[in-house]
């Protein structure tokens, strides 16, 4: 089917003749297996039964990543409809818990089992037929950051702080929020949470222990240093990265399409002395804007030094998929959590784990998003987020009615 006629109902089925694929994809994202062993890890199984035992608060979490906009009880309601159905047909009668009830679930989980839970299941999907992925066999990866409003209450105002400005304070509590991604899925591989007054380059230095060999690291003239440059480096990956106007970029060899190479130092000691440099090359165009031609410019340093293997104009040109990242951060706060409304959660330990259910929701999201495409031999940039978002909410509850026990991470009776 091609591209211009394709759309998720008729890929998936209007009437759920389709939902196998999606609750594989979801479980593809977040395996069962290792949901129970990071519980175990982390010592959050139940010690007596339970309505709502730590399972089920796992799956209550990243279902108000998928229904964020709703409440907490709300969205466990969206997640067990199905299974609600079944049991009023003849099975064992399950009835939603309070809110009291929910809250205490969420308590005993704590914060710590889905930042594990997270980081164990996010990384980069892409395959060598995900188109846009890969830039000369290296695969692109970006960081960014920015900031989530949280409830406005004494407990978050003094864990996360309340940025102000010239025109005064912020009207909620923020947190930041520094992540790395793959640009060519929009997979959140890595996230580091902060205080909002916390800076992101030091945010941004921690997210490169998920950088690696293979890749090719984009990042904003904001989060250039000398530091960045040689712990990626030191982390075996290549960078792309824009600098500053007032970085001191001296040419050393002029290359033959128009960049050349230079030195950057730790210290303007180093740099007089000529002592600890590294090498790396420089690439500097202009964009023409409304106001006129070549007024938006551009300087460039990369890792990638040979101007044959990676020209200059190629790599222009691969730089500004580094804007992905503003896509993905755009698709976790508007499109699941339809900001500027704050998160739900009254304390902090509760919105850390409300941010990393957000965070597990979306990889579920674009999982199912990169396998379609996949299928379809597309780019999945051509395939609409909230259209993933809808289809996956309609499937969730129709899964409860045939096949709870193929996806236990929706069986909320264990």
């Amino acid at each position: 089917m091609g591209l211009r006629r394709w759309s998720w109902d008729a890929q998936w089925g209007p009437a759920g003749l389709g939902d196998r694929p999606l609750l594989e994809a979801l479980q593809a994202a977040i395996p069962d297996e290792t949901v129970d062993a990071v519980i175990e890890a982390t010592g959050t199984r139940e010690q007596r039964r339970r309505r709502l035992p730590t399972h089920v608060v796992v799956t209550l979490v990243v279902a108000m990543g998928l229904w964020a906009s709703e409440s907490v009880r709300h969205a466990l309601a969206n997640v067990v409809a199905g299974w609600r159905e079944g049991a009023a047909s003849g099975g064992s009668a399950w009835h939603l818990p309070t809110n009291a009830a929910l809250v205490r679930a969420r308590q005993r989980a704590g914060a710590r089992l889905f930042r594990l839970l997270f980081h164990a299941v996010a990384g980069p999907i892409a395959t060598a037929e995900t188109g846009g992925a890969f830039l000369g066999g290296l695969r692109l990866m970006a960081l960014d950051g920015t900031t989530l409003d949280v409830a406005d209450t004494p407990a978050n105002v003094r864990a996360f702080g309340r940025p102000g400005s010239g025109r005064g304070v912020a009207a909620f509590p923020q947190l930041r929020a520094v992540a790395l991604i793959e640009t060519g899925t929009h997979v959140l591989c890595d996230v580091v949470l902060r205080p909002s007054r916390c800076g992101e380059v030091p945010a941004a230095l921690r997210l490169l222990r998920s950088v690696g060999p293979g890749m090719l690291l984009l990042w904003d003239r904001n989060f250039h240093s000398f530091e960045m440059v040689r712990a990626t480096l030191a982390r075996q990956a290549h960078f792309l990265g824009r600098t500053k106007v007032n970085i001191v970029l001296k040419p050393t060899e002029l290359l033959s399409d128009g960049s050349f190479l230079a030195r950057i130092y730790p210290t303007p000691t180093a740099r007089r002395r000529d002592r600890d440099g590294i090498t790396l090359r420089v690439i500097e165009y202009a964009l023409d804007t409304p106001a006129g031609p070549g007024q938006d410019k551009y300087r460039l340093v990369t890792s990638l030094l040979d101007e044959r293997a990676f020209p200059a104009e190629q790599l222009a040109a691969a730089y500004h998929e580094r804007w992905e990242i503003e896509t993905t951060l755009d698709e976790v706060k508007v499109h699941q959590w339809a900001h500027p409304r704050p998160l739900r959660s009254q304390h902090p330990r509760e919105v850390v784990q409300e941010v990393y259910g957000l965070l597990l929701a979306h990889l579920a999201i674009r999982t199912l998003m990169h396998q379609a495409a996949l299928q379809q031999g597309t780019d999945p940039d051509r395939l609409s987020f909230t259209g993933a978002l809808r289809v996956l909410r309609r499937a969730i509850p129709r899964a409860q009615r045939t096949w709870p026990e193929a996806f236990p991470f929706f069986a909320t009776t264990s």
